[in-house]
């Protein structure tokens, strides 16, 4: 499976060295949290169990979840995605799709029968259902009240929904956070996308206790390291920083969609950490792209589709507009 976010791959295709890349393939904010170094005791010492504690704790609070909701934490949801099938297993998978493509090849690794569907309505009779909320690529976003219905009617069959809202930083007001632990219901929360800190390694779920411990047997002791711990108690425990960062994205995406729309690209979705755009010409203007340091996502499933992250400063956004000026307009 392709992901976005390996230079190391581009620089080999394309020739340009890794330093000289803009890197837009990936949904990671360009706002990275200003935390402060972490202590020489997070380096030296194993991870302490009162800091883990913290850190739920601030999780909790940061995301709207009661302050007694079982919750782990893990070295990224990627852990968790390749986890659960074996701390909920299950024989019948529907994933609502197209979307992150991990969730799907993780459950069919377990042995389970896997059904993409289009819409959260068409997934009834699963005994898991896995949504991710906002979607990845497209942005879809399904509103709270109708995830959560979906949720009570897997409990009430003894299901489970799955709800990766790795990207709902953006959008709190859909989040099913406050409603962690609730029977047929687990939440994935992604911390480095929206902190712009990918390299921490830091994720967490939500669920019914019998979920969450049996995630902790499979984790194990020290499953986050100790700088991890401390910057995401200082992250998760800035609002302020939160809440600028939430208007600065928003305006950085309308101002990329403008951009990809001047271009001549339609733009399909997506949310204030990416922009899905569509071109008949998307494979050849991801490759002239790429021939000038541009690296973008593609999909071999949509090749019209090219998922657009979010420059950084005023020169990443000149630099893209000069780039696809001729690439789009002449593809």
């Amino acid at each position: 499976m392709r992901h976005g976010g390996d230079l190391a791959e581009a620089a080999a295709r394309y020739g340009v060295p890794e330093y000289a890349w803009l890197d837009l393939s990936t949904g990671i904010s360009p706002l990275a949290h200003p935390f402060q170094p972490p202590s020489a005791d997070a380096w030296q010492k194993l991870p302490q169990s009162d800091r883990l504690e913290t850190l739920l704790k601030a999780a909790r609070a940061a995301y709207g979840a009661r302050s007694d909701a079982p919750m782990i934490a893990a070295s990224g949801t990627q852990c968790l995605i390749q986890l659960l099938p074996l701390a909920r297993p299950t024989a019948r998978v529907a994933v609502v799709g197209p979307t992150y493509n991990e969730h799907a090849a993780c459950w069919r690794r377990s042995g389970a029968e896997v059904e993409i569907v289009h819409d959260l309505d068409r997934a009834s009779g699963a005994d898991a259902i896995v949504l991710v909320n906002p979607n990845n690529p497209d942005g879809r976003a399904w509103e709270r009240e109708h995830v959560l219905a979906c949720a009570g009617s897997q409990a009430a069959r003894g299901g489970v929904l799955i709800v990766d809202e790795a990207f709902a930083d953006v959008l709190p007001e859909i989040s099913v956070a406050p409603q962690g632990g609730a029977d047929g219901l687990v939440i994935l929360r992604s911390f480095g996308k929206f902190f712009g800190l990918a390299g921490v390694r830091l994720g967490f779920a939500l669920g019914p206790r019998t979920v969450i411990d049996a995630l902790g047997a499979l984790i194990g002791p020290w499953a986050v390291s100790g700088p991890a711990l401390e910057i995401g108690i200082q992250a998760l425990d800035d609002r302020a920083w939160q809440d600028t960062a939430r208007r600065t994205l928003h305006g950085l995406a309308r101002r990329l969609d403008a951009l990809l729309v001047e271009s001549g690209l339609t733009v399909l979705g997506g949310t204030s950490l990416y922009r899905l755009a569509s071109h008949p010409a998307a494979t050849a203007i991801h490759a002239r792209l790429a021939a000038q340091g541009i690296w973008v996502r593609r999909y071999d499933s949509a090749p019209d589709q090219l998922r657009f992250g979010l420059p950084a400063s005023d020169a990443d956004f000149n630099r893209l507009g000069a780039a696809l000026g001729p690439a789009a307009g002449h593809a």
